[in-house]
């Protein structure tokens, strides 16, 4: 791990107090690495970004208030250079594929090891990227997937939901026939025979979620 004469200023955004101080600790031991801030929410993720313009925002998905994609979304329209890095136990190919997407240089799961937690951190400080081998073999997985429409995933929340073809055409005012046709074209995207598969596939793959089901 080369030696840098500033140390990289990072800000570390996790809605876990614990998980917060944990990488903290591990970090601020390393004269290379200087915490500069911390954020609980994806707001206050964003305006600690603003506010000291780190070299590194480590991110993970899940806030109570904005999701994390939307936070790097919402970094890198006012600041196109910024390096973040997603940790998160979040491993579905639908969330790497997002993060990714929307500008994060970076995306591990909270079990990696300090050594690759560095490693990466000063990679992505040069203006590399650092995606690990099983990550990169989801996201390829993710990437040769038929993609679903719109409004396939409004019908895949619903059936996640536990509403019925009936109750789905009723919210979006259109025939049993038509649900009948999306459920059918959900199915075949997700390479799956029945609603209960597609509901653990589309959990399973970030596809959909709970709490916004």
């Amino acid at each position: 791990m080369g030696a840098n004469k500033n140390p990289i200023r990072i800000v570390i955004a996790d809605d876990q107090h614990l998980v917060r101080q944990g990488f903290r600790s591990m970090l601020e031991r390393l004269p290379s690495m200087e915490i500069v801030a911390e954020a609980s929410t994806g707001k206050e993720a964003i305006e600690q970004y603003s506010q000291h313009r780190p070299d590194i925002l480590l991110l993970d998905l899940r806030f109570p208030d904005v999701c994390g994609v939307e936070v790097i979304r919402a970094i890198r329209e006012q600041f196109l250079i910024a390096r973040i890095i997603v940790l998160t136990t979040y491993d579905g190919d639908e969330e790497i594929y997002q993060s990714l997407q929307a500008g994060a240089k970076a995306y591990l799961l909270k079990d990696v090891t300090l050594e690759a937690l560095v490693e990466c951190i000063e990679k992505v400080h040069q203006g590399q990227t650092c995606v690990p081998p099983l990550v990169a073999a989801k996201l390829a997985e993710r990437t040769a997937s038929p993609e679903l429409t719109e409004r396939e995933l409004d019908v895949l929340r619903r059936i996640v939901a536990g509403r019925s073809n009936k109750e789905i055409a009723t919210d979006f005012n259109i025939t049993e026939g038509t649900v009948k046709t999306h459920v059918n074209h959900i199915l075949e995207k997700l390479g799956v025979h029945d609603r209960t598969q597609a509901v653990t596939t589309a959990l399973k793959r970030g596809l959909v979620r709970m709490d916004n089901a």
